[in-house]
């Protein structure tokens, strides 16, 4: 087989696999309308339902699929059950994430707190969209439990994935709280790569992988494989995606790129733009990072000063240093051959996007 053959064959796959995790997660939905007859809870359930089926790139679904295909694969259905309960769980912690962030758009639309703080609505305002927001995020993690107990495969093997995903969402939270507790902290780089892998590289690579794995059947020395590519995966996934929150285009990634130097997030990028400042650079990063005042002028400056102290390059090394070790974790012999050309691909791709 040639490689651009594989290539076309696994993009194949991997498009098969989010249309059935799609068809899935809209099946599901179709039969959880809200249990009242009142219209603002009917809105609330309707905004869910377009989030979660709105799209995204649907990568925690496709890399437990190539984790259950590399242990051997099995009952298909079950895996893109438990992908279609992944991507529950991730629009949950997306909506929470939005309003701790106080983000006024995801994925090119409004978020769903800023949706529910219209004028027009009783009662009315951002305390009532940010707790309705908070409320809706909950059910979809709810849903993601119940989708999940759907997953008909042997007992076992049902119990082992299972556990793996209450260990994810433990962890992510676990993340979440680092992220935040970063911002007041003033966190260096290494507090910025502890919340790099509890807040996304476990939670996106790493667990997804292992809970397919865990769904066919495969022994430890596989789970141990897919745990040391997920984590340096997800590690260069999430730099590359703190170096779109500030240098991307709003118009394809679909989140106004001010926004994370607004809020003061501490990413690896920050830490090292502050390790590396000189003194009227750092005047500059302390007076408009995590400035609410923040516009596009002075953001454009921060972008400078962040390119100029040579933070921007070093995390793009870092990324490389990532990617080049994680395919060498492919390398090991111990993943089969078709998944870790599959993974190899996706590697590719997630660290070299542009959204």
């Amino acid at each position: 087989m040639t490689a651009k053959v594989a290539e076309t064959s696994i993009t194949e796959t991997t498009d098969r696999v989010r249309g059935q995790v799609e068809d899935r997660l809209s099946r599901f939905l179709e039969t959880h309308a809200a249990p009242v007859d009142d219209p603002d809870v009917i809105e609330g359930y309707r905004l869910l339902r377009e989030f979660v089926t709105a799209g995204g790139k649907r990568i925690r679904p496709i890399l437990c699929y190539w984790g259950w295909h590399g242990a051997g694969g099995g009952d298909e259905d079950a895996v893109i059950t438990a992908g279609a309960a992944l991507e529950l769980c991730h629009a949950g912690l997306l909506v929470h994430d939005d309003v701790m962030d106080g983000s006024d758009l995801r994925r090119g639309r409004p978020t769903i707190h800023r949706s529910l703080s219209g004028p027009g609505r009783k009662p009315s305002g951002q305390a009532f969209g940010a707790s309705a927001a908070v409320l809706l995020g909950v059910l979809a993690q709810a849903w993601a439990d119940e989708l999940l107990s759907d997953v008909g495969t042997d007992g076992v093997h049902t119990r082992e994935a299972r556990a793996l995903f209450d260990r994810m969402r433990s962890e992510v939270i676990c993340g979440q709280y680092l992220d935040i507790l970063a911002r007041v902290r003033e966190a260096g780089a290494d507090q910025a790569f502890t919340v790099i892998r509890y807040k996304t590289a476990k939670y996106t690579v790493e667990r997804p992988l292992q809970i397919g794995g865990a769904l066919a059947g495969a022994g430890p020395e596989l789970l141990e494989a897919y745990s040391r590519f997920g984590l340096l995966l997800g590690e260069a996934f999430q730099l590359r995606d703190d170096i779109l929150g500030v240098f991307g285009d709003t118009e394809v990634t679909g989140k106004p790129v001010v926004d994370d130097l607004r809020e003061g997030k501490r990413t690896v990028l920050i830490a090292h733009a502050f390790a590396r400042a000189d003194g009227p650079q750092r005047d500059r990063l302390h007076a408009w990072h995590g400035n609410p005042g923040l516009d596009e002028r002075h953001a454009a400056a921060l972008r400078e000063v962040i390119a100029d102290t040579g933070a921007l390059a070093h995390v793009e090394s870092l990324i490389t240093q990532r990617v080049g070790q994680a395919l060498d974790v492919l390398g090991d012999g111990v993943i089969p051959a078709q998944t870790c050309r599959a993974l190899a691909l996706l590697t590719d791709r997630l660290t070299h996007r542009v959204r």
